[in-house]
Parts: C-alpha cells; structure tokens; sequence
C-alpha cells in the first residue's frame, strides 16, 4: 500500500478469491460455491468482520502506547480581515 496517500480510512475485504488461496495455501482446495457457503455458514463472516475489527482496535491501541510520535496537522484556519 503506497505511504503517500493520504487517507480517512482503512478497508478490509475477505473476498471469494481470497479465501480459495488462503485455503490453497494450507492444502485445501475450494471452490467458489464452497467458499461462499463457508462464509455464510454459522455466522463465519460476520465473526471475521469482528476479530479484524478488535485487530485493528488492539494494534490502534498498541501503537499509541509505543513510542510512535503522531503529528496531527491541522489546516491553518481562513484570517477573517481586520478593520483598522
């Protein structure tokens, strides 16, 4: 992911394809039907959208207690004109 970009927020997506390789990569051969079928089985996507969701949090967490440095930059407000 480029560092240049500056952004509001962060997306992650488990999609079909991913799934198929993820469980490739452990031996596993899935087809496309079966990795659907495992997302919306007993709730599987919505506990994956949870646990990415507490990773984010805790790694949030973790790295604004560690010695990162963040700079907040604000935009210089508009000077309003002055009467003299």
């Amino acid at each position: 992911m480029p560092h240049g970009k500056p952004r509001e927020k962060v997306v992650a997506e488990i999609t079909v394809p991913y799934l198929t390789q993820v469980a490739a990569g452990i031996g596993q051969e899935l087809s496309r039907e079966d990795a659907m079928a495992f997302l919306n089985q007993e709730g599987r996507a919505y506990a994956m959208w949870k646990q990415m969701m507490r990773a984010g949090e805790e790694y949030i967490k973790s790295t604004l207690r560690g010695t990162h440095t963040i700079t907040l930059h604000r935009p210089n407000p508009p000077r309003g004109r002055v009467a003299v």
